[in-house]
């Protein structure tokens, strides 16, 4: 499949939220291995080209846009009447021949307002031309803001904005403009459609971080767990995976735990981990639940403004550790928004579990002068399996938290495109 993206961009600058918009949708488009062609003004300067739109494997092309040397002037044609300027339909001659030549080989033309604003009337009346001789070609025609109230009187080529296109979806960012936007088109609300914006998180971080989303779906498990710390016992990260298998098996919860560990002369790496991943399986991980990033390209730890970064992203922090002089980690995921769980049994860890609210647990722990060894009765499966359902619940009641989740869970690109915009790609083209 081929994926034309037609803005008629003049500028490429971020501040713009349209250009963030259909960046996001080449790197949906490039991940799922379609290739995409991006169609532009013929005075879009090359030397905005950046980021996404330097991607060797997208295809840049830019449309007429300048008559006898001189640049076109587009006149905002928002009204339904009127009279439009004295070389708007030759412009839009010359505009459709080179839509033609460029979108044969396309397979979907996305349209990124072109069909809604009144200053594109002229790429509007072009498109529709070119369409005639494209008869293999479907649209889905963008719209980004407050869909236009149909006006009573309708006169062409002023009708174009409220004029239905064959083989055409008409999308909008919410389920809640979808009424208006059919109304616009005089078409039936089924032949509209969601596409909602995204908020790429991952674009904003690190390469460390983008390093491990190639290997790991950071995005869609419901709670995710960051846990940076040496690979030792004392930190206790066995208790981390039994705790997270609990929660899953107990509140049936999607769940994935990063750990981002660097060796310790405790242990051997290798068979620690092996431990780690027994535990977390008999409580209820999966193999897939656990990750090391020791495993993915970071074998002396991974970078800790990456790790803050994760924090950003996880909504759920265990520390179960043997002993801590002050707990500066659970601080950093606080501050990121995550939910606290701490081992009240560790001094310093229930001073600040009391100051922040964090909720308490009891591991074995070192105190002053002390030991403490816990016993579960009657076992430490329903222990954790009592707590981690009740952990469960009271994130989900959390409102800052849940949002921060939803955000990250729903909004995100991967899950965007799989669920709204791939499906529309894929449609069977539709006859007149």
């Amino acid at each position: 499949m081929k994926v034309a993206i037609l803005t008629m961009f003049c500028g490429l600058s971020s501040t713009y939220s349209l250009v963030n918009v259909v960046a996001d949708q080449i790197r949906m488009l490039l991940r799922c291995g379609i290739s995409v062609k991006v169609l532009v003004s013929e005075t879009c300067p090359n030397s905005e080209r950046k980021d996404i739109f330097l991607h060797p494997s997208v295809e840049w092309v830019k449309i007429v846009n300048t008559r006898r040397g001189i640049p076109f002037t587009w006149h905002d044609y928002s009204s339904g009447t009127g009279r439009v300027h004295s070389t708007f339909f030759e412009e839009a001659d010359a505009i459709a021949k080179d839509l033609i030549k460029n979108l044969a080989d396309t397979d979907v033309c996305i349209l990124h307002d072109i069909l809604y604003q009144g200053w594109h009337l002229v790429h509007n009346i072009a498109i529709r031309q070119a369409r005639k001789e494209l008869p293999r070609l479907r649209f889905l025609a963008f719209t980004h803001s407050l869909p236009a109230s149909r006006p009573a009187k309708l006169e062409y080529p002023f009708s174009a904005r409220f004029t239905d296109m064959p083989d055409t979806r008409f999308i909008y960012p919410t389920q809640s403009g979808i009424p208006a936007l059919a109304r616009q088109y005089d078409v039936p609300e089924e032949k509209c459609a969601v596409v909602s914006n995204t908020i790429p998180l991952l674009q904003t971080m690190s390469q460390a971080v983008q390093q491990l989303a190639d290997s790991v779906d950071l995005m869609t498990p419901e709670i995710l767990v960051v846990y940076p710390a040496r690979l030792t016992p004392g930190k206790r990260p066995d208790k981390v995976a039994a705790l997270a298998g609990s929660i899953k098996s107990s509140a049936g919860k999607t769940i994935r735990v990063i750990f981002c560990d660097f060796p310790s002369a405790d242990i051997l790496s290798g068979l620690y981990k092996q431990m780690i991943r027994t535990e977390g399986k008999k409580f209820g991980l999966c193999e897939d639940d656990l990750v090391f990033t020791s495993d993915l390209g970071f074998p002396e730890g991974f970078p800790r403004q990456a790790v803050f970064e994760l924090f950003q992203l996880s909504n759920l922090f265990i520390c179960p550790s043997y002993s801590e002089s002050f707990g500066l980690t659970v601080l950093e995921a606080g501050s990121r928004g995550n939910f606290l769980v701490l081992n009240e049994a560790v001094p310093a860890l229930k001073e600040l579990g009391e100051q922040l609210g964090a909720y308490l647990m009891r591991w074995d722990a070192r105190n002053f002068g002390y030991d403490t060894h816990e016993k579960y009765h009657p076992s430490e499966k329903v222990y954790y399996e009592e707590h981690g359902s009740l952990i469960a619940r009271l994130m989900q009641e959390d409102h800052s938290l849940n949002v921060k989740t939803v955000i990250r869970n729903s909004y995100n690109p991967q899950r965007i495109c799989q669920k709204q915009l791939l499906p529309l790609l894929n449609e069977s083209r539709t006859e007149e």
